[in-house]
C-alpha cells in the first residue's frame, strides 16, 4: 500500500531545527519529496540526507526574492508543489517597555512578512495541485501559537504576531475554497526546541521558571497534527488545531 502522501512535493520553512525539521521527516515518512527550507543549509544538508527525497534550499523567508526563488527551485526540481508548510518563527518575549531596539522588527519580518513571501510565491503552484494534482487538493498549513489565541504578559509582540497570521489564514481559507487548496494552521503550546534560547537573559530564565513544571512536548507531536491535517481525504478541511502540553494550564 502506497504511503498516503506518495506522489506529492512538499515545501517546509524553517526545516533546520525543531519543529521544522521534525515535519519534513514526518511528511517524508508519509511519501512526499520534501523541499527543507531555512538559512542554515549545512544542518539542511544533514537532514536531507537521512530523508528518501529531499532537497536542501538555503534561503532567508523574510527576503521576498530569495524566498520566491526557494519555491521555484522545488517547483522546478520536482514539476510541482502540493502542501507548503510555513513554520519559520521567531519568539522574543520580555514587557514591551523593556525591548531592546530591533527585537520587534525582527520577529514581525520573520513571522509576518516570512509567512507572506512564502504564500505569494506558492500560491500559483499549489492552485495548479489543487487542480491537476495526485490528490484533487493541496495543502497550505502555518504554525501558529497558543500565543495568537490568548495574550499573555512578557508576549505582547509575539502575540500580535500570531493573531495575525490566524486572521491572515482564515482571509485566505475562504479565498482558496474554490480552488481545492486547504488552508490551516496548527497552534503549539510549548514544546522542546531551541526557540527559548533566543530570549534574552533574564526573560530567558524566566519563562523556563514558568514552564519547570510542564512536561513539554516534542517536535514530532506539532508534526503528527500537520500529517493529520494534510493527509485528509479531499472531502475533509481540518482548518485549525490547538496542541498543548498536556500540564499547560494557558
Amino acid at each position: 500500500m502506497n504511503a498516503p502522501l506518495t506522489g506529492t512535493v512538499a515545501l517546509v520553512t524553517g526545516a533546520s531545527s525543531g519543529i521544522g525539521a521534525a515535519i519534513a521527516r514526518g511528511l517524508a515518512a508519509d511519501g512526499a519529496a520534501v523541499a527543507l527550507v531555512a538559512r542554515r543549509v549545512d544542518r539542511l544538508k544533514s537532514l536531507a540526507d537521512e530523508l528518501p527525497l529531499a532537497l536542501a534550499v538555503g534561503a532567508d523567508v523574510t527576503d521576498a526574492t530569495q524566498a520566491a526563488n526557494a519555491v521555484a527551485r522545488a517547483a522546478t526540481e520536482w514539476g510541482r508543489l502540493d502542501i507548503v508548510v510555513n513554520n519559520a518563527g521567531l519568539m522574543l518575549a520580555g514587557p514591551v517597555a523593556d525591548a531592546p531596539d530591533g527585537e520587534w522588527e525582527r520577529m514581525l519580518s520573520v513571522n509576518l512578512n516570512g509567512t507572506l513571501n512564502i504564500v505569494r510565491a506558492a500560491l500559483p503552484h499549489l492552485r495548479r495541485a489543487g487542480t491537476i494534482g495526485p490528490r484533487d487538493v493541496a495543502d497550505l498549513v502555518t504554525i501558529s501559537s497558543t500565543s495568537g489565541r490568548l495574550a499573555r504578559s512578557g508576549n505582547a509582540v509575539y502575540s500580535l504576531t500570531k493573531f495575525g497570521v490566524n486572521g491572515f489564514s482564515e482571509a485566505l481559507r475562504q479565498e482558496m475554497v474554490p480552488h481545492r487548496v486547504r488552508v490551516g494552521e496548527v497552534a503549539p503550546g510549548i514544546v522542546d526546541t531551541e526557540m527559548a534560547t533566543h530570549t534574552r537573559d533574564g526573560v530567558r530564565e524566566a519563562f523556563l521558571g514558568q514552564v519547570a513544571e510542564v512536561t513539554l512536548m516534542q517536535p514530532s507531536d506539532i508534526a503528527d497534527a500537520v500529517r493529520y491535517m494534510v493527509t485528509r481525504g479531499r472531502r475533509v478541511a481540518v482548518n485549525e488545531m490547538l496542541v498543548r502540553a498536556a500540564e499547560q494550564t494557558w
